[in-house]
């Protein structure tokens, strides 16, 4: 079973732009980690709707992660939830489902950001470009520092 301070142990990612981690950086916090590991836990009952009896889910491993970039500007905190998103993905059971999400006011353009880092077809197309997927290595490698 999956639990917060596992996602957090996992998230040993460093800030593109200073040489620490976003634990260090207070970026991420395990209290800001929402798990759901439960076999007979559905993606509906995850979205708050019990009713529904769609079955098609059961099974995932729900990972809701909220971060706080270092200030309300950040231009790379796309990058950095794609960093946080490519360190977990590989300890994560392959039924897993990954939210990532800027907190609630602590960015200029939050709302915007947080549907670009959720779409996969932007995930997949910013890990496309070699200079992004250049530094979500770096970010992601743990003896660079």
């Amino acid at each position: 079973m999956i639990m917060n301070y596992n996602v957090i142990d996992k998230i040993d990612v460093f800030d593109p732009e200073f040489p620490k981690t976003l634990e260090e950086l207070k970026v991420v916090n395990e209290d800001w980690i929402t798990v759901i590991d439960n076999q007979e836990i559905n993606h509906n009952h995850y979205n708050g709707d019990e009713n529904n009896n769609n079955q098609d889910n059961k099974g995932y491993c729900f990972i809701k992660i909220l971060f706080q970039p270092t200030v309300p500007h950040c231009h790379l905190a796309p990058t950095i939830a794609l960093c946080i998103r490519e360190k977990i993905k590989e300890y994560l059971p392959k039924r897993s489902k990954i939210e990532i999400y800027i907190k609630p006011g602590t960015h200029q353009t939050e709302e915007e950001i947080n549907k670009q880092i959720n779409d996969k077809e932007r995930i997949i197309a910013a890990l496309e470009n070699p200079e992004i997927f250049q530094l979500v290595k770096k970010c992601i490698k743990e003896d660079d520092y």
